[in-house]
């Protein structure tokens, strides 16, 4: 196949992006439709997504493995995995099930634009190597492309940073040929990264202080599974293992994040016992490790071995809990007046958020605003035909999320194919006519920075749960698999399905 840019590459389906959702995606459309063509078109010249783009030290993944691994494939090893760990599990995923033929690496998307006149999406690419464009027709798109820029990190707009003579740099952007040792590094921020990068760079001989706006909650617990263990023990094959652990550890975040919401004090404790376990009983939690809103408002990092915490007693960190005035020559000037020497900053202050990946989208010419769209229980859009869009889960492990939506859209894809349909689209429905329309999500269910600050570029909810993301596993389990997709809300080939089967009995 010659690639000039005269070509037009047509597939079934077309996958946006070889991360965590991608790869999974690809497997199962392959599993579940194997008559399917389809390619995954991803701009980096690697597959891994988050996994590739974060380099700061100590970069690991802040759910479990036994949730955060495919269902498919049985995660071998500790909980908490480094990422270069989870690199290699999803490089055995692409090499076991052939789907590295199916990649196009070093190809960057310019604009999707959907005919219905055809039932065609048109996916122009710009080739990142010698910049020559592609194009590509699918009846399907499945964006799997994440939510945040992965060239631009979010840094808020400090002052006098430009004074600043010593290395500045993201977590984001992170070289890790950076040597760190006997140099005084400040850490701004304290969520997950900030959490993995401290004991890391305490662990290297670095200086460190970690300067936050306000606490986070963490989550002490020894690098291991109890259960997978004992299973092992005695025997138990891996597929088992993983089946059974999976469904231990969902039970018990369920128990946690329903606890989290009616007696969030009790938890609190609970989690100051932990910590407790590996800091000393008189571990003081006032004023730096007392967060201002309740568990699970924010993810609630897992903090392996208590790393961070015995760094923290032991005095290889210094917490300090302020906002920050400005920047000075030497390092950073509380809004309490304390200067903080430092010879590299490390901001830790997280995501730009981005929506379907910056890039254009029109439909039958109209360029399409996703605030301005309602979406169907977190995959589909009003307005945007053949697309379901990947976002997983922030409480449970985001990887549940990919492996039930492979489900639904493959479920989905032989649904049309058995009505002979080219295309469909979720609508509102006779009884949703005077539904409310809201911001995407309440801020009291889940507030991160990065979402507060893009709220107002996110597709909108509605307040039945048929138009939210409700962001409850444990609800979505029971519901995805049980959607009718003849129900009121889908379209096919600009037709309900009630009205399409009564035609069909005339």
């Amino acid at each position: 196949m010659t690639h000039d840019h005269f070509d037009v590459l047509h597939f079934d389906v077309l996958i946006i992006g070889a991360g965590i959702s991608g790869i999974g995606s690809a497997y199962h459309l392959q599993d579940q439709c194997p008559d399917k063509t389809y390619a995954v078109l991803e701009a980096k010249e690697t597959f891994g997504g988050t996994w590739v783009t974060h380099k700061y030290p100590g970069v690991r993944s802040d759910s479990d493995l036994y949730t955060f691994g495919y269902r498919f494939k049985p995660w071998i090893g500790a909980p908490i995995a480094s990422g270069a760990e989870i690199l290699k599990y999803m490089g055995e995923v692409i090499s076991e099930n052939g789907i590295d033929r199916h990649i196009r690496y070093g190809t960057r998307i310019t604009s999707c634009a959907w005919s219905s006149a055809e039932n065609l999406w048109t996916v122009t690419t710009r080739r990142e190597n010698d910049g020559a464009e592609q194009t590509y027709t699918s009846r399907f798109l499945w964006m799997c492309q994440g939510y945040y820029d992965h060239e631009r990190p979010y840094v808020p707009d400090w002052q006098g940073l430009s004074d600043y003579k010593g290395q500045f740099v993201h977590a984001q952007l992170w070289d890790p040929a950076t040597e760190v040792k006997g140099k005084r590094v400040l850490v701004i921020g304290s969520g997950a990264t900030a959490a993995t990068v401290v004991p890391a760079l305490c662990d290297a001989g670095a200086v460190v202080t970690m300067l936050q706006r306000s606490p986070t909650y963490f989550y002490c617990h020894p690098n291991q599974n109890e259960l997978a263990d004992r299973l092992r023990q005695i025997g138990i094959d891996e597929e088992t293992v993983h089946r059974v652990v999976r469904a231990q550890i969902m039970y018990d975040q369920d128990v946690i994040n329903r606890r989290c919401v009616e007696e969030p004090d009790a938890v609190f404790e609970e989690l100051k016992m932990a910590v407790r376990a590996y800091a000393g009983d008189d571990f003081q939690f006032e004023p730096h490790f007392t967060p201002k809103y309740r568990p699970w408002q924010q993810r609630l990092a897992f903090c392996p071995d208590g790393d961070l915490f015995r760094h923290a007693a032991a005095g290889n960190v210094t917490v300090v809990t302020d906002t920050i005035d400005r920047f000075a020559e030497t390092g950073v000037i509380t809004s309490s007046g304390t200067l903080i020497d430092a010879d590299i900053v490390l901001a830790c202050t997280g995501f730009r958020l981005s929506v379907m990946g910056d890039i254009p989208f029109t439909v039958d010419g109209t360029r399409v605003a996703w605030n301005d769209t309602l979406n169907y229980r977190g995959m589909m859009f009003t307005g945007v035909p053949n697309l379901v869009w990947v976002m997983g889960y922030f409480r449970a492990s985001w990887t549940l999320r990919v492996d039930m939506l492979g489900d639904f859209v493959c479920k989905l894809l032989h649904h049309m194919d058995a009505l002979a349909v080219s295309k469909v689209e979720v609508t509102t429905r006779p009884e949703d006519r005077d539904m409310a329309v809201l911001p995407w999500i309440e801020a009291d269910n889940f507030n991160p920075g990065y979402l507060m600050r893009g709220i107002d570029q996110m597709p909108r909810r509605g307040d039945k749960p048929e138009w939210r993301h409700n962001q409850d596993y444990w609800l979505e389990r029971e519901e995805i698999p049980a959607i009718d997709l003849d129900g009121a809300e889908f379209l096919y080939d600009g037709q309900r399905a009630s009205a399409r089967s009564l035609q069909a009995a005339e």
